[in-house]
């Protein structure tokens, strides 16, 4: 029993120091943005890792997302005599949840796992030791932009996620259930604002950019120099960069209000 305690205690003191270090790494990261010299290039390099590459995933599970919320809110809807709330149906629920919740777990699986492995593999080999030997910070040149990038992208891959997931919604509801697509669009319009759900939207992408950008550079950052450490930083940056988005985003949509 004493045993048990004292392994509880010990991964919780653990867990507390993690979270302690995590903080000043994004203390760290947070200064290095701010400061320069800015790397404008590798900026635009990042931006195509995390953005461009991203692009065909986002937007075919996107598109994939939609068909499906099409067909199930189109069954669900007939039983009570609303298949014209299908637009309002489909839009609350991409614009609001699965817009930004499921682009920042696919952007975590793509592209917060090679950003992980890249970094860890740089720990590996050295090279981390090589920037500083050459009085380069780290943080500045590999971890900043990075980090950058993620927080740039994955609002804009939010929103493609968005409007493929409506398109899809429209293809099965309209052209092959058979719903009106005046109907579809104009309660897709009617029901969304700007100041509560759009909003609230892009204020969900950018936390979640926020905390996979810096979970993946840390988990990469601090991995044990050897193989097994790269895999154990990728393999947990993806589970714990997805658990955080889930939990982060009660708090937002309780924070931000459910109306």
């Amino acid at each position: 029993m004493r045993s048990a305690i004292e392994d509880l205690g010990g991964r919780s003191l653990a867990s507390v120091e993690s979270l302690g270090r995590l903080g000043r790494f994004a203390g760290q990261t947070l200064i290095s943005a701010i400061t320069v010299p800015f790397r404008l290039r590798r900026l635009i390099a990042e931006l195509f890792n995390v953005g461009v590459l991203s692009l065909a995933i986002v937007c075919i599970s996107g598109a994939a997302v939609g068909a499906v919320l099409g067909l199930q809110g189109y069954v669900t809807l007939s039983r009570f005599g609303a298949e014209s709330a299908l637009g309002s149906f489909v839009g609350l629920v991409l614009v609001r949840e699965l817009g930004p919740v499921l682009t920042s777990l696919l952007v975590t699986g793509r592209a917060g796992s090679a950003v992980a492995a890249e970094i860890g593999s740089m720990v590996a080999t050295e090279q981390i030791d090589g920037l500083r030997m050459m009085s380069v910070d780290p943080v500045n040149f590999v971890v900043r932009p990075k980090v950058v990038a993620m927080v740039i992208s994955m609002p804009l891959l939010s929103a493609l996620f968005i409007v493929f997931g409506v398109g899809g919604a429209y293809m099965i509801g309209v052209h092959l259930l058979g719903v009106d697509g005046g109907s579809f669009m104009s309660g897709l319009e009617g029901s969304l604002s700007f100041d509560h759900d759009v909003a609230g939207s892009l204020i969900k992408s950018l936390v979640f950019g926020v905390l996979v950008g810096l979970i993946a550079t840390y988990r990469g950052f601090t991995a044990a120099p050897n193989a097994e450490g790269v895999s154990r930083a990728t393999t947990s940056t993806v589970v714990i960069g997805s658990v955080t988005t889930l939990v982060v985003d009660y708090f937002i949509t309780a924070l931000w209000g459910v109306n």
